[in-house]
């Protein structure tokens, strides 16, 4: 089988400050392109049933650029594990933190993540694919820990400074701040069907969203501000 072309070598030059060739850039649209349909086709049909044809259609490419650029399907579903969460990263980035008001940073945080999973709902989708799979995808990326990492790093300069003010609670660690407003945020979108169906509403409702996101702010906000 062809081996899947280094996709760092191309970051990198992309990185520098010399321009890309033409070559380059042209491989660089093709890689970004198949990656691109590939997060569209695994959303919609899961691991098992987004076929190499199904994304080199969608990309309006050929299968053998996939196995150049990926080396196989399941080399292409780490790669889109890691831009999902490289996306993801780059948006929580954008959120504005003040260290002198930990709290509203804090509520920013939470009201980015919440509507971050509901926004994009191939986000979840994709990750509910590899928890099927028990992460063995995610565990052969060599950039998952770099991605959690900048996600939690977040919380905890928020945490930090709020602790510093003597509004936090000084025995609580970032990660399980964010694995508390991610698991709030994440639980409901991927089950928000049956969900639905469960307790009899449409959690889809903007109202009900808006009722759920206010709740998930009230509860963090009590777990982490001091009595």
């Amino acid at each position: 089988m062809t081996q899947a072309k280094n996709p760092k070598a191309t970051s990198k030059a992309a990185v520098g400050n010399k321009p890309l060739s033409a070559r380059a850039r042209s491989a660089q649209l093709t890689r970004d392109s198949v990656l691109k349909a590939a997060i569209k086709v695994f959303a919609k049909y899961g691991l098992n049933g987004g076929s190499i044809e199904k994304i080199s259609s969608a990309a309006k490419s050929h299968d053998r650029m996939i196995y150049y650029y990926f080396g196989n399907k399941e080399g292409l579903f780490v790669a889109v594990l890691e831009e999902t969460y490289r996306r993801f990263n780059e948006a929580e980035a954008k959120v504005e933190i003040d260290p002198k008001d930990p709290v509203l940073s804090l509520k920013k945080l939470v009201e980015f993540i919440v509507n971050y999973y509901h926004d994009h709902p191939e986000f979840v989708i994709i990750l509910n694919s590899e928890n099927l799979h028990r992460g063995k995808h995610i565990a052969k990326s060599e950039l998952a820990q770099e991605y959690s990492s900048k996600a939690i790093s977040v919380f905890s300069e928020v945490l930090l400074a709020g602790q510093k003010k003597g509004v936090f609670r000084d025995d609580l660690s970032p990660r399980d701040l964010y694995m508390m407003v991610a698991a709030m945020g994440y639980f409901y979108q991927s089950n928000r069907y049956t969900l639905s169906a469960f307790l009899g509403e449409k959690l889809e409702k903007t109202e009900t969203f808006s009722a759920w996101e206010q709740f998930v702010m009230d509860a963090v906000l009590r777990t982490v501000t001091t009595k």
